[in-house]
C-alpha cells in the first residue's frame, strides 16, 4: 500500500494527515505550538515537523510514498548558505513592510498584488535594509524551508507561495522588473505545487523509518490546501470559509486580479482560483452570542423567510470586499429585542454579502457560480446554510474534508509520479 502524507503548518499549530491512493484517511496527528513569551518559531516549526512524522504509526510510516507541506502565505525566512535562518521569521500578518511601501511602489507595476505591507516582497525589501542582510543567501517561505529540512535542496518554492513575492504564475517566470533588482539572486526557483523535488535525505529516512525513495514535493499555502480538501474540482465551484472572517474562493477559467477589492488569482493547474475576503464573519457573531446560543437560537430561525433587517456586520470600521470603503462603519441597528430575530438578521446579512461577493467576481469575468462548498466553523450551522442557499441561488454543501493537511496530502498523491 502506498500512502501520501500532508503536513499543514497553520497559525496556532501543525497537523498531519496520511491518505491512501483512494483518498481514505489512514492516520492523522496534531501538534500545537508551545506558547512562550519570546517565540522561537524556527525551533517550534522544526520540532512540530519531526514530531508529526513520528506520530504516524511505524507500519504506516514505512508505506509513505510522498510528502507535501503547506504553510501560511507570506510567512518568510532569510537563510545562510547552509539553510540556517539568520533572523527570526517574519509572519504572514506582520506589517513592518509598511516602511518600504514607497520603495515597493517605485519598483512594482501600479496596483500589483505585492504592493502591500504584508507581502513577501515587502518583507524581503525590509530585510535588505537590515545589518544582517549581507549574510543572506536564500529567501524562503515557511513551506519551502520545512521541505528543505526533509529533502536537503535549498532555494526551491512553488507558485502559490511565490505569488506575493511577485512571481508571474501565468507566464511561469519572474517578471523583468523583479529580476532586475539587486537581490534577485536570492529569489527561489519556482515550480508547480506538488512537483516532486527529491527523496528524503538518507538521515531522515533512517531516523523516522521512511522509505529511502519517499519523495518530498513542492508545497502550497494553507488556504489553497483547504480548497483542495473541499472536493471542488471544476470551474464554477467555490469554497466559502465561514471563520472569523468571510473568505470566498471561486475556481474560474478566467484570471481575475483587482487590487481595489483585494482580489487576486492563484493558478490551479489550467484554471484560476479567484479569491476575495470580507471583514464580516464569525467574529461578529461571537461578539453577541456564545457558541451554545448560536446553536440553540439558529434552530428557531424561520429560514424560508427572508429577514427584513439589513445589516453590515463588522467588528471595526473598514471593508475591502465586496465593498471597498476603508471607513465603512458597522451597521448593526435596529436591534430587535428577540435574539432569534437579531441572529436571523445577522446571518441573512452575511449571506447577502457572500452573494454580493460572488456576483462581483462574476461581474469582473470569473466563471459563473455553480456550487458552493463550505469550510470553517459556520459550516456546521444548518440554518445559515439554508439562508445562504436562498441568497446564492445555488446548492451549498459542507466540504468533503475541512483539514488543510488533507488537501496537501492530495497534492502529494496526484503529483508524485512526476520527477523534477
Amino acid at each position: 500500500m502506498n500512502l501520501y502524507l500532508g503536513l499543514d503548518f497553520g497559525t496556532s499549530g501543525a497537523r498531519a494527515i496520511a491518505i491512501d491512493a483512494e483518498g481514505t484517511v489512514q492516520a492523522q496527528a496534531s501538534y500545537p505550538y508551545v506558547a512562550t513569551a519570546s517565540k522561537d518559531w524556527v525551533t517550534s516549526w522544526q520540532t512540530a515537523l519531526f514530531a508529526l512524522i513520528e506520530k504516524i504509526p511505524l507500519d504506516l510510516r514505512q508505506s509513505i510514498r510522498a510528502i507535501a507541506i503547506d504553510g501560511t502565505s507570506s510567512t518568510v525566512l532569510i537563510c545562510n548558505s547552509a539553510g540556517r535562518p539568520i533572523d527570526e521569521p517574519i509572519l504572514y500578518n506582520d506589517a513592518r513592510g509598511a516602511t518600504v511601501l514607497e520603495m515597493l511602489q517605485a519598483i512594482a507595476p501600479a496596483n500589483h498584488s505585492v504592493i502591500s505591507a504584508t507581502s513577501s516582497l515587502a518583507k524581503l525589501l525590509w530585510w535588505t535594509q537590515q545589518p544582517q542582510f549581507a549574510q543572506v543567501r536564500y529567501f524562503l517561505h515557511q513551506a519551502d524551508w520545512l521541505s528543505f529540512l526533509l529533502h536537503g535542496k535549498l532555494g526551491i518554492s512553488d507558485y502559490h507561495n511565490s505569488l506575493k513575492l511577485g512571481y508571474d504564475a501565468e507566464q511561469l517566470c519572474y517578471p523583468a522588473w523583479l529580476e532586475s533588482l539587486p537581490m534577485s539572486p536570492l529569489l527561489p526557483q519556482v515550480v508547480a505545487p506538488g512537483t516532486p523535488i527529491g527523496p528524503v535525505k538518507a538521515a531522515i529516512a533512517t531516523q523516522f523509518s521512511l522509505r529511502s525513495n519517499c519523495l518530498v514535493c513542492a508545497g502550497t499555502t494553507d488556504s489553497i490546501a483547504a480548497f483542495l480538501a473541499s472536493g471542488a474540482q471544476i470551474p464554477g465551484e467555490a469554497v466559502t470559509s465561514l471563520g472569523s472572517t468571510l473568505v470566498l474562493k471561486l475556481l474560474s477559467q478566467t484570471r481575475i486580479d483587482d487590487t481595489q477589492f483585494g482580489i487576486y488569482s492563484h493558478r490551479l493547474g489550467e484554471w484560476w482560483l479567484v479569491g476575495g475576503a470580507s471583514n464580516t464573519g464569525g467574529a461578529v457573531l461571537q461578539k453577541f452570542f456564545s457558541s451554545e446560543q448560536l446553536e440553540t437560537l439558529s434552530e428557531k430561525i424561520p429560514t424560508e423567510q427572508e429577514s427584513s433587517l439589513h445589516y453590515y456586520p463588522l467588528q471595526h470600521p473598514g471593508e475591502r470586499f465586496p465593498i471597498n470603503d476603508a471607513a465603512l462603519a458597522p451597521q448593526l441597528e435596529p436591534r430587535p429585542e428577540d435574539p432569534v430575530e437579531f441572529l436571523h438578521g445577522l446571518l441573512e446579512s452575511m449571506a447577502r454579502i457572500e452573494a454580493q461577493g460572488y456576483e462581483l467576481l462574476q461581474k469582473l469575468g470569473a466563471t459563473p457560480l455553480k456550487q458552493v462548498y463550505t469550510a470553517g466553523g459556520g459550516a456546521n450551522n444548518s440554518a445559515w446554510t439554508k439562508i445562504r442557499e436562498r441568497q446564492l441561488k445555488t446548492s451549498v454543501v459542507r466540504s468533503a474534508q475541512t483539514e488543510a493537511a488533507y488537501g496537501t496530502a492530495l497534492l502529494a498523491m496526484r503529483n508524485c509520479n512526476q520527477i523534477l
